[in-house]
């Protein structure tokens, strides 16, 4: 995630510090050819901010958002499932929640940002974290959870977010039972009725570096999420 020239009309690309709660933090920023742009936030997988991530926000940024990719990990990143095991579990969710947020205040303090609230897309635990920042933070008005497995459901009677969710019908860490709680908590809680949608897929299938990687719900879920940004972000 090196920065490096980029060619005319791609998205400019920067490592930022901010503050949070938790001290110092850091993050990839994305921003749009045109420099300006609504403000999303990205919440990396258990393996870290890696150069899956930062894909994800450049083309986020590509799409018109200025992105944001904090750093959950403190700069370490994984390639082995036990590792990045236990550097999730090492992540309480208060502390993530609380650096997340200073993400938030990073975003809407920029003045390229032209939105007033942020859209936050996550996969894995990233997804997890989606909702329980969105559930912490009523800024957060576009929650898009790729596939977000959560420890336990947050209180989501501060919710303020539409929720657009992704989900593997082959993933067996997500049952079904446990989508149907989740939609039932959210619609109880806050009054909005999320928008859960099931893929012939397994977990990770939005991963294109990872054998799990499921090509058309990919595409399908990227388009939707799109459409989703654009219309609660303008």
């Amino acid at each position: 995630m090196s920065e490096k020239p980029e060619p005319s009309g791609a998205p400019a690309r920067q490592n930022v510090t901010f503050p949070s709660t938790e001290g110092s933090a850091h993050g990839y920023l994305a921003l749009p050819p045109s420099g300006r742009g609504p403000g999303v936030i990205v919440i990396q997988e258990w393996w870290g901010l890696n150069d899956h991530i930062a894909d994800v926000a450049d083309r986020l940024a590509g799409e018109g958002f200025v992105t944001l990719a904090p750093d959950l990990f403190g700069g370490n990143v994984s390639h082995d499932s036990a590792e990045a095991a236990r550097m999730a579990r090492a992540l309480p969710v208060e502390r993530g929640v609380h650096l997340l947020s200073g993400a938030v205040d990073h975003l809407l303090g920029m003045p390229e940002v032209t939105s007033e609230s942020v859209g936050a897309v996550g996969f894995c635990m990233g997804g997890g974290f989606v909702l329980y920042l969105a559930a912490a933070d009523p800024r957060v008005s576009a929650a898009v959870p790729f596939y977000g497995g959560l420890r336990e459901f947050p209180d989501f009677s501060r919710l303020r977010a539409q929720v657009l969710g992704h989900y593997g019908q082959k993933d067996q860490s997500i049952p079904p039972e446990t989508l149907e709680r989740l939609r039932t908590a959210i619609k109880e809680q806050s009054g909005i009725t999320p928008d859960i949608r099931i893929y012939p897929a397994g977990h990770a299938f939005f991963n294109d570096t990872r054998p799990s990687y499921h090509a058309e719900s990919a595409s399908q879920a990227w388009a939707s999420t799109l459409d989703f940004l654009h219309r609660r972000l303008g």
